[in-house]
């Protein structure tokens, strides 16, 4: 078993290499600690580069086998991974209960993720048997033609903001298109992806196709990057660490997919409907406690409107119920460390001393219940001007700054002042506004009068800093597979 609960309660974790449930090479071990309690409630394995060794070796031996995952016909390959997404809905509470104790989350928003990653998981189940070439007229007689092919052995690295749901993105494409993987959680979130390791050996996958690897960034992610037994990467995580992985993975240059940072716009013109936006837009940078990527953490207003929307959306996020993350109510838990939390809080430090407003939030909750967590309320900066830090750099937590604007030239100029592009959300009952301010803005996932921007069937990554590549939808299977062309001369 990788999850192993022991008496004292603390969880003993394991690490999934060939099939086999393995500590650390050398016997090392890290803490996991839930941020709601600051209690250790499980030891994993620290992985570093004789781990990740034994982990592409399985996982090249299963891909090497004449039998093996890569041979199978894609229908098998797509039952298989049907039947992962059965098990993870089977033991879906179990997940989220995992999910909600490692990060902070509501217990609400772990089960909606354990579902959201089954339903990936199922719908790459249907895509395996659809992955196919093309014939291609070409000036010579003959056919000529191409085959998609898996890569091998790909690396794939998950962020501790939705643990499960990443690697279900990752994982999904990948097997569907015959790769072995190597799966490398967060250190901070290693429970979830150690239990489908787990799942994917009861759903039939040989051993050596899902491995799970567990320890630092800097050990276990970096050998990964720069292991030349592993064909592709792909990385969620903060900009400068998918840097560091380009940089890695070029000694034998693999193939590389970053999903990245992001300062998304929300948009909001003069003849929106504010009160919709109001009601429903915090949830667009609050939820997971603002630890989003595609979080709208600027908010550019028309500036007849700017006054009446700081006025509703700070009434909305007072509304925002933040508690225990085990409480069935609760919308916002905590960080998910204290470290995180204390990066937070310093932001907010900053935007004060640059001038902004803070109209509401920015401290901790009033209740004593919740004093040893590393909770904080969500913040309204007003104010604000787009070279201050607070609207320039990446948060990654429950702050949003609200910035006027006078023309629609102004907005999509201000959502562009930046190095990121990956989301953003506009607002305006006028279709053409909407439609030429989203061919403006630079960014891979826009979404108009919703905060609604992911969708398992739709292509999503970014622009600039914010990525390579585009993850879910048919779109992803591109990251996971090669292209031969092949060319049969049919002169007589």
């Amino acid at each position: 078993m990788a999850i192993d609960q022991t008496a004292s309660g603390i969880s003993t974790l394991k690490m999934v290499i060939g099939g086999q449930s393995v500590d650390a090479a050398d016997g090392q071990t890290f803490e996991v600690v839930n941020p709601a309690t600051a209690k250790v409630i499980a030891t994993a394995p620290l992985g570093g580069p004789a781990d990740v060794d034994a982990a592409v070796t399985a996982a090249r031996r299963a891909f090497d086998d004449p039998k093996g995952w890569s041979t199978w016909a894609a229908g098998k390959r797509g039952r298989t991974l049907a039947k992962l997404a059965a098990l993870v809905k089977e033991h879906s509470e179990e997940l989220a209960q995992l999910e909600c104790r490692n990060t902070g989350k509501p217990i609400s928003s772990a089960r909606g993720e354990v579902i959201g990653a089954s339903l990936v998981f199922d719908y790459y189940g249907g895509a395996a048997n659809k992955i196919f070439g093309q014939t291609i007229p070409v000036s010579k007689p003959g056919l000529d033609l191409t085959l998609r092919e898996p890569i091998g052995v790909v690396g794939l690295i998950v962020p501790w903001n939705f643990p499960i749901l990443m690697a279900s993105w990752k994982l999904g494409p990948a097997l569907a298109a015959g790769n072995t993987c190597i799966l490398k959680p967060a250190s901070l979130s290693p429970m979830t992806a150690l239990r489908l390791g787990e799942l994917a050996l009861e759903a039939g996958f040989p051993a050596g196709v899902v491995n799970v690897v567990t320890g630092p960034g800097g050990s276990a992610g970096a050998a990964i990057a720069a292991h030349m037994g592993v064909g592709k990467v792909a990385f969620t995580g903060e900009t400068t660490t998918g840097q560091e992985i380009m940089r890695l993975a070029s000694n034998n240059v693999k193939k590389v997919s970053l999903e990245l940072g992001g300062k998304s716009p929300n948009i909001v013109y003069a003849d929106a409907d504010i009160e919709r936006f109001a009601a429903e837009s915090p949830y667009s940078v609050f939820d997971n406690c603002g630890q989003d990527c595609c979080a709208r953490s600027r908010i550019l207003v028309e500036r007849p409107v700017h006054e009446r929307v700081v006025e509703l959306f700070a009434e909305a996020t007072r509304k925002v119920v933040v508690g225990d993350p085990a409480d069935e109510k609760t919308e916002v838990g905590t960080l998910v460390s204290f470290k995180q939390r204390d990066r937070v809080k310093d932001y907010i430090e900053i935007g004060l001393g640059e001038g902004a407003n803070l109209v509401v939030g920015g401290a901790a909750p009033d209740d004593p219940a919740l004093a040893e967590g590393a909770y904080l309320m969500p913040a309204v900066f007003d104010g604000v001007d787009n070279d201050m830090r607070i609207a320039r750099e990446e948060i990654f937590g429950p702050v949003v700054s609200i910035i006027p604007f006078d023309t629609e030239a102004e907005a999509i100029a201000l959502a562009n002042a930046t190095p990121y592009g990956l989301s953003g959300s506009i607002w305006s009952r006028d279709i053409g506004k909407a439609l030429r301010t989203a061919k403006g803005v630079q960014a891979g996932v826009l979404s108009v009068n919703s905060n609604s921007s992911v969708h398992t069937e739709a292509p999503f990554g970014g622009y600039k800093m914010s990525g390579v590549g585009r993850e879910l939808g048919m779109s992803a299977i591109d990251l996971y597979t090669e292209t031969k062309n092949v060319f049969i001369d049919l002169r007589s």
